[in-house]
């Protein structure tokens, strides 16, 4: 299904914006976004449950993997966004953080801080502040690239503070609800993604 697309996404990221998070739905979302081959999945709650409860979450995609997908795919470590390390492996070539609200503004904010006191012990100059220097910065995705597509589930008509600085460029679908989300439904939301031009502020 993913080579039938025109363009595939590389980081996609799901946000979930209801009140009641499903472990075993957003288990599926990460697992398909790994057989269609897409490389970096972001999980984002504005409560931060899946982080919290990050080990139950992946549990479940172990469980949901080795059904759907197999024991096919090179193995690659599990990286969450507050750096723990499980011992789990993921069975695809797939890269994985379970994001919070601490993550999006307090980040911005803390590598603020972090280069104030680089000036301050005069290793840069202000000056030096740029785009890239910000993104460098940033710890809580050190290593993703930008997320390509975000899919948001739920009524609220706003991501609740998912990674502000990184979706300036992001395409945002918006989705009834990921409870009991099928995969059709998914199929759909990155054949919309495929279709659309993105004119990069242009």
């Amino acid at each position: 299904d993913g080579r039938a697309l025109r363009k595939l996404p590389v980081h996609v990221g799901l946000v979930v914006t209801e009140e009641e998070p499903s472990y075993a739905d957003m288990a599926s979302l990460v697992v398909w976004c790994m057989a269609v081959g897409i490389s970096y999945v972001s999980v984002y709650d504005h409560n931060g449950i899946f982080k919290r409860n990050n080990s139950r979450l992946m549990d479940e995609i172990l469980k949901q993997q080795q059904e759907l997908l197999g024991l096919d795919c090179s193995k690659y470590a599990v990286e969450f966004a507050n750096h723990d390390k499980t011992g789990q492996v993921l069975n695809c070539q797939s890269t994985l953080k379970v994001l919070s609200p601490e993550d999006g503004k307090a980040d911005i904010v803390k590598a603020a801080q972090n280069f104030c006191q680089l000036v301050a012990q005069q290793q840069r100059t202000h000056s030096d502040l740029d785009a890239n220097m910000l993104d460098n910065l940033l710890s809580s995705t050190n290593g993703f690239p930008d997320p390509d597509l975000v899919l948001k589930f739920g009524p609220v008509d706003s991501t609740l503070g998912f990674l502000p600085w990184h979706i300036r460029l992001t395409e945002i679908i918006s989705l009834p609800s990921h409870l009991n989300i099928s995969y059709e439904d998914f199929l759909s939301a990155l054949h919309h993604y495929a279709a659309c031009e993105q004119r990069w502020g242009k």
